[in-house]
């Protein structure tokens, strides 16, 4: 946004998102003011204690009075209640914009507070994050180099589109569009159901006999690798998988397929068959794996 003066900001939602958004702003200068609020009076207190915002707003309404752009950083399933909440502070020229990892259900949200989706309202999805949540774990280089998803609607206004690219490339993500329903459909299979195996998976063992003395104890990086993401909000992934409950359900049941197919291999001594799928599932991560995030 070189040559433009900075924004004054709104951030509804001070969570790990929406914290190292307003640092992410701040550090690339292009914001002059930001104000703040949450449902939670603790993370308000943390995020003026470690200046995330300038003003900690007493409602939604009061953070976006005023403001150029007003980001919605709350779990999805909250989005119509924020949304309808900071509707009376609304000015006819700014624009709206959210960080919801779902973004059809975003856009149904949308309108049911408003009827129809406001032309500068911008759905926007950032691909990033940590386990961590809360504005204390805010980063200001979170989002660098990492992909911002923008899926534009049938109303889009196109400067308000502009300014919201403009916002996240100056934080150094990588914008690129698509349709809401192509974006649920790939995450749903990169993001959600990992998120729901991971929870399952440390689920079971944690009802295994031995689970304390033995099974954790004994743990090593593989499993901390693999179930580091169960150690996410489980709010938030709760209200993720219900927002995006059946392309999950759907990419869920050709998994279960699968794990029965691994099942009946070991139940008639197919090992041949399950080197095959191990080597193929290698082949496919070793060829895409400098194309993820």
């Amino acid at each position: 946004m070189s040559g433009v003066a900075p924004i004054r900001l709104a951030i509804v939602g001070l969570g790990l998102i929406g914290g190292s958004l307003a640092r992410a702003l701040r550090e690339a200068g292009v914001v002059s003011n930001i104000a703040g609020f949450d449902r939670d009076p603790e993370q308000i207190r943390i995020a003026l204690e470690l200046g995330v915002i300038d003003r900690a707003a007493t409602d939604a309404a009061d953070a976006v009075r005023g403001a150029d752009v007003a980001v919605i950083a709350v779990p999805v399933l909250a989005t119509a209640a924020a949304v309808a909440a900071c509707k009376p502070g609304l000015g006819p020229n700014t624009i709206l914009t959210d960080v919801g990892s779902t973004k059809q259900s975003v856009l149904d949200a949308v309108i049911s507070v408003f009827g129809e989706i406001p032309p500068r309202f911008v759905a926007a999805h950032p691909i990033a994050g940590t386990e961590k949540s809360g504005v204390a774990h805010a980063k200001a280089d979170l989002f660098r180099n990492h992909r911002l998803i923008l899926t534009p609607h049938p109303a889009q206004d196109a400067q308000a589109l502009a300014t919201v690219e403009a916002l996240w490339t100056a934080v150094g993500a990588r914008v690129v569009k698509m349709e809401a329903t192509r974006h649920d459909a790939i995450f749903a299979a990169t993001s959600h159901l990992p998120h729901l195996l991971a929870y399952s998976f440390v689920d079971m063992l944690d009802q295994l006999d031995g689970a304390d003395a033995d099974i954790f104890p004994n743990a090593g990086g593989g499993f901390r690798d693999f179930t580091r993401i169960a150690s996410s909000s489980p709010r938030m992934w709760h209200d993720i998988l219900r927002a995006n409950a059946g392309p999950v359900a759907k990419l869920l049941r050709k998994q279960i397929d699968e794990l029965n197919g691994l099942l009946q291999m070991i139940e008639t001594g197919d090992w041949d068959a399950m080197r095959t799928v191990f080597e193929r599932a290698r082949a496919a991560r070793e060829r895409h794996l400098t194309r993820i995030e």
